[in-house]
């Protein structure tokens, strides 16, 4: 086992998990834990979680991690760094008490509220305030949304918090929130990074008081509490980092350092992240936003709604004879599906799959998006079926990555971590896809925690030259090259990938009114 002077935690808190991990300065991985977090459907486009649900998972984390490692190792704990889904509404009292479930980044229960945003302040001026796309994801609408529907709570709300700043509360203390979910959540004037007085008039609320003052992601926030530490196996006094997203942790796991690099941490969404040397244009799908790697002084960062939900979907819908087979045969079901979907070729026969069936962020920007098949035949296989998934996916990759690059962005290889980098048929897609080669990393690399330790390492100066440490610590383990076969079929395909949702997207909108009042006639009845 290493025997390191100095250890750190990193903890993501996520939507189906919460992940924490002991990190030596040697980059050895000395425990780590997960817990399962849990989805709560209360109604019609509504997802929420409970906030006492993510701190216990996170105590039961740390026991289990600070027990395994022992105390020794836990004597040298030097920080900890908590990163999180993004965006959250989570209001509190004055005790730090939930007054309600969150409201997760998946709830899109504001629509009507997001219009009357737009339409008060004018969709060009918004989005040169917080630049970027107004979507139901963020938080503008959803304060809204609990001002207007549940006015005795919202009576009783000190702060909004997110999932990570709770956390960091119940750590330290400390209300606070990092600058990268405050650039994140659509409140922030990006002009000045302070709380838009605009939005604040709009929506009829103080932000100034209602959401804490942004800290810079390496800053030391506080320390971990007596009370704390005796519930956790942690020592009092560690420092805890403000921390970051879980899209910006996951790009610092990703071992981005260098301009060209860019980054994929694939899992059941999709983070895609591109360096630039200079900020980009307000009113783009995508924008830079500040990022704290020496050399990278921007970075474009695209979520992709679904990618490895895409293929679970798949699975649990038409996948049972896989399944089947798989556990027949001893086998992964997941690497069984990557020799099936080799059995058909590029293109899919013609079949093209968009993978929106959870509306879509990142370049869309639409919560009225859905997933489709388009090309079927008489003669379609199940396995061009199951090919066009990993090949839908990708054609969004591509999506994404043009749209940066057409924006300044510099990709000339792409760095894959995640459950989707498992998949040697899915990388070679991808490679041939974009044009560039993958670059699959070892698996402690992309794992968020991880990237969560290297920012608390680098806050205290543990990682005091992060560029060196993530050259240092993070393995490339294999690089798939494009094949220029799939290539040319993928480049003739991608126009109409991009072309028959531009076509459909007025009749999804109209669709998605037609479904809620069918909905409400229903409930009418």
């Amino acid at each position: 086992m290493s025997n390191p002077e100095n250890c750190l935690i990193g903890i993501d808190l996520g939507t189906t998990n919460v992940k924490g991990i002991i990190l030596a300065d040697d980059g050895t991985v000395i425990a780590s834990a997960s817990r399962e977090n849990k989805l709560l459907f209360p109604g019609p486009d509504m997802v929420e979680q409970d906030a006492a649900l993510w701190w216990s998972n996170t105590v039961e984390i740390l026991q289990e991690i600070t027990r395994k490692a022992g105390p020794e190792v836990v004597r040298k704990i030097r920080g900890i760094s908590v990163s999180s889904q993004t965006v959250t509404m989570l209001p509190v009292d004055k005790e730090g008490s939930p007054l309600r479930n969150a409201m997760i980044w998946m709830d899109s229960r504001s629509a009507a509220e997001l219009r009357y945003i737009i339409d008060s302040i004018g969709f060009n001026r918004l989005v040169s305030i917080i630049g970027a796309q107004p979507d139901v994801a963020f938080l503008p609408n959803k304060i809204l949304w609990f001002k207007k529907n549940e006015p005795e709570l919202f009576s009783k709300t000190y702060r909004v918090l997110q999932a990570s700043s709770y956390i960091n509360y119940k750590l330290t203390g400390q209300m606070t929130m990092d600058i990268d979910q405050a650039v994140r959540c659509q409140c922030l004037d990006l002009q000045n990074l302070k709380w838009s007085e605009e939005i604040q008039k709009v929506i009829g609320c103080d932000l100034d008081a209602l959401l804490p003052a942004p800290s810079l992601t390496t800053e030391i926030i506080g320390t971990v509490t007596p009370q704390a530490a005796a519930l956790t196996g942690l020592v009092s006094g560690i420092p805890v980092a403000a921390g970051a997203s879980d899209a910006m942790a996951s790009m610092y796991a990703t071992g981005l350092s260098r301009l060209g690099e860019a980054g994929e941490s694939s899992g059941t969404t999709s983070l895609v992240f591109v360096g630039s040397d200079r900020r980009s244009a307000t009113d783009i799908p995508v924008v830079t936003k500040p990022c704290s790697i020496d050399g990278m002084p921007y970075v474009f960062d695209a979520p992709i709604n679904t990618s490895g939900a895409a293929l679970k979907w798949y699975l649990d819908t038409f996948g049972q004879p896989e399944k089947d087979y798989a556990a027949a045969h001893g086998m992964n079901v997941y690497d069984h599906i990557n020799q099936l979907a080799l059995n058909a070729a590029p293109g899919s026969g013609g079949v093209l799959f968009f993978p929106y069936l959870l509306g879509e962020r990142a370049p869309l920007w639409n919560s009225h998006a859905r997933g489709m098949f388009i090309g079927m035949s008489l003669d379609t296989t199940k396995d061009e079926m199951l090919r066009s998934v990993f090949e839908g996916t990708a054609f969004a990759l591509r999506h994404v990555m043009d749209t940066i690059k057409s924006a300044g962005g510099k990709a000339d290889c792409l760095r894959i971590t995640g459950g989707g980098a498992k998949s040697r048929t899915w990388s070679r897609i991808k490679a041939s896809m974009l044009h560039m080669p993958v670059h699959i990393l070892d698996e402690k690399s992309g794992d968020v925690p991880f990237g969560d330790a290297l920012i608390v390492g680098h806050s205290i100066g543990v990682f005091s030259d992060l560029t060196a440490s993530i050259d240092k610590l993070i393995r490339v383990k294999e690089v798939i090259q494009p094949d220029e076969e799939w290539a040319t079929v993928y480049d003739r395909l991608y126009p109409y990938y991009l072309d028959m949702y531009k076509h459909l997207d007025e009749d999804f909108i109209k669709l998605r009114k037609t479904m809620q009042e069918l909905e409400h006639d229903g409930e009418k009845r």
